[in-house]
């Protein structure tokens, strides 16, 4: 009785959590890798601080957010030691803001072009912060909506940020895929052969290398085939809310 009282008193994001971390490294062991290769971001979007709070309390630090504007209102009311990650389209002029608001951004997973590459470049250096790590994103849908680099152009754009953008650490790829899920392995193995190709290009031992892709729908195939980082929201704090929608435009 008094184990089921305690566990009882665990916030539900605290045992979500709990089920996705043991789930997400059962599928690093399925494709021979230890749980700890893979990160799990615990994806914020529409979620009141409140939420985010209880699953700090409860141990975990990894974060991340979709919009510029809610982050910025979030971050600061949070503790400093979580390690926030930036995903999807940053528009190039709200990267300032999010840099000067969000000392504690760990990670940009989004970068899509040079010139956003290029406006965080020089964000970091005016705000004199430690260099950012940053990923390339890539649109393996190919989908006129998503935002990204072309396959074709992945390279390209991964030499960019590595040699051009010195205050930047170039630290892999990550995509977005179908919201139905229906293209999930293909967009994965794109991502997979897009890696093998900058890793050749730039000579990067495909170890050091990290592969963001993965959402609540289907993170374990994600895992299994390469990804090192699973962006996880829904499954962890429950449906989104969208009471405002421009707000998040």
């Amino acid at each position: 009785m008094a184990a089921a009282a305690a566990e009882g008193a665990v916030a539900p994001v605290a045992v979500a959590m709990r089920s996705v971390l043991a789930r997400a490294g059962r599928a690093a062991e399925r494709s021979g890798r230890a749980a700890e290769a893979v990160r799990v971001v615990a994806i914020g979007k529409t979620k009141p601080v409140s939420l985010l709070r209880q699953l700090y309390d409860a141990g975990h630090r990894c974060f991340g957010e979709n919009y510029v504007q809610e982050f910025v209102t979030k971050a600061p009311q949070l503790p400093e030691d979580i390690r926030w990650h930036f995903v999807g389209h940053l528009q190039s002029n709200k990267v300032k803001s999010l840099v000067a608001a969000v000392p504690n951004l760990d990670m940009v997973e989004g970068v899509g072009n040079e010139k956003v590459a290029n406006h965080l470049d020089r964000a970091v250096v005016s705000l004199g912060r430690e260099p950012l790590k940053v990923m390339v994103q890539v649109n393996t849908s190919g989908e006129e909506s998503k935002s990204g680099i072309d396959p074709s152009r992945c390279v390209d754009l991964a030499k960019h940020v590595k040699l051009a953008c010195p205050n930047l650490i170039f630290s892999g790829l990550m995509t977005i895929g179908m919201k139905d899920y229906s293209s999930t392995p293909e967009n994965f193995k794109t991502l997979v052969k897009c890696k093998l190709e900058v890793c050749k290009a730039l000579g990067i031992p495909t170890e050091q290398f990290e592969l963001s892709m993965g959402m609540s729908g289907d993170f374990e195939q994600a895992i299994e085939l390469g990804s090192t980082n699973v962006r996880v929201g829904s499954t962890i704090f429950g449906p989104r809310e969208y009471p405002n929608q421009k707000q998040n435009q």
